[in-house]
C-alpha cells in the first residue's frame, strides 16, 4: 500500500500551538517591512527623546558625552523655565494664535466650502482652482510683500499680524479638504430639509456642520498645529520678546543662553510638547478625515 506523505510546509504556512490551533507566521517580507517601520520610527524619535534627556543633563556631561545618559537627573533645568515669566508669556502668545487661527480657518473654510460643495455659479470652477493654487504658494515666496501690508496695515509687532496671513495661507487646504464632504452629502437630504421648512442656513448649520465633523476637526488640528510650529512670519512681524511665540521665544532664549546647552534643551523641550501631545491625541481623526476627504 503506498504511503501518504504531507507537503513540507512552507515559511508562509501557520505554526501550530499548544492547543492544537494553527498561528499565522510572519513571511520575510513582513519582517522586513516591520524592521524598515521601526528604523524609521528610531529616526523620527531619536532627536527628539535627544533633547527631552539632554535637559536633565549638566552642561560638563554634555561636553564630555553628548550622546550618553545623566548620571544624576537634574530637575533644576525645567524648573527654571518654568519659573520664567517669558516662558508663560510666549505660551500665552502661542496659545492665541493657535486658537484664533483654527477658528478663522473653520468657520471661513467650512463657508467658502459649502458654497462651492453645494451651488453652481458662473466663476466657481474658477475659484476652486484659484484656492487649489493657492496650494503652490509657500509663505516664504511672499514673505516680503506680506510683510509690506502688515506694515501698512498697522499690525506689525502685534498677534493680529500674524493670526490673519495664517488664516488666509491655511484656507487652501481647508477647502480643498471640506469641499469633497460637503459635496458627499446626498441631494435628498436638503430637499428634505426644504420640505420641512428649513431655510439654507438651517439646512448648513443643522445638517452639513454635524456631517462634516471629521473634516472640520482635520483642518482644525492642522492649522492649530501649523499655527504653533509657525516661524518665518513672526520673525518677521514681531520684534519685541514678549509678544513672541514659542518657535521664535526658542531662538531668542537659545541665542541668549548659548553657553547654557542644557537650559536651552529644557527650554525646546517643553515648547515642543504641547504640539506632540495634540498630534498624538488626534492623530486618528487626521487620518480619518483625509481619508473621507479623498473618498469624497
Amino acid at each position: 500500500m503506498a504511503t501518504l506523505t504531507a507537503p513540507p510546509l512552507s515559511p508562509t504556512s501557520a505554526s501550530p500551538t499548544r492547543s492544537g490551533r494553527r498561528r499565522p507566521s510572519l513571511s520575510r517580507a513582513s519582517w522586513v517591512t516591520y524592521v524598515v517601520a521601526f528604523a524609521l520610527v528610531g529616526i523620527c524619535i531619536g532627536p527628539v527623546l535627544y533633547i527631552i534627556i539632554g535637559g536633565f543633563r549638566t552642561n560638563a556631561e554634555i561636553t564630555t558625552d553628548p550622546s550618553g545618559f545623566p548620571t544624576t537627573w537634574q530637575l533644576g533645568n525645567y524648573s527654571s523655565v518654568l519659573e520664567s515669566s517669558i516662558f508663560w508669556r510666549q505660551v500665552t502668545n502661542s496659545v492665541i494664535c493657535g486658537v484664533a487661527t483654527t477658528v478663522g480657518v473653520v468657520v471661513l473654510g467650512v463657508a467658502a466650502s459649502f458654497v462651492l460643495a453645494r451651488y453652481s455659479f458662473f466663476g466657481r470652477g474658477a475659484m476652486y482652482s484659484l484656492f487649489a493654487a493657492g496650494l503652490m504658494f509657500p509663505m516664504t515666496v511672499a514673505i516680503t510683500p506680506l510683510y509690506i501690508l502688515i506694515r501698512g496695515l498697522g499690525l506689525q509687532n502685534t498677534l493680529g499680524g500674524i493670526i490673519l496671513p495664517q488664516i488666509a495661507f491655511a484656507l487652501p487646504t481647508t477647502v480643498i479638504i471640506l469641499v469633497p464632504f460637503l459635496r458627499a452629502i446626498p441631494k435628498e437630504l436638503e430637499e428634505a430639509a426644504a420640505i420641512d421648512g428649513s431655510s439654507r442656513l438651517g439646512f448648513f448649520f443643522r445638517m452639513v456642520i454635524p456631517l462634516s465633523i471629521p473634516g472640520v476637526v482635520t483642518v482644525g488640528i492642522l492649522a492649530f498645529i501649523a499655527s504653533w510650529n509657525s516661524y518665518m512670519l513672526p520673525l518677521f512681524i514681531l520684534n519685541d520678546e514678549t509678544s513672541y511665540t514659542l518657535p521664535l521665544g526658542v531662538q531668542a532664549f537659545a541665542s541668549q543662553y548659548s553657553v547654557d546647552t542644557a537650559r536651552v534643551l529644557a527650554f525646546t523641550s517643553l515648547s515642543m510638547i504641547p504640539a506632540l501631545v495634540f498630534f498624538s491625541l488626534f492623530e486618528r481623526r487626521i487620518v480619518g478625515g483625509l481619508t473621507g476627504a479623498v473618498k469624497g
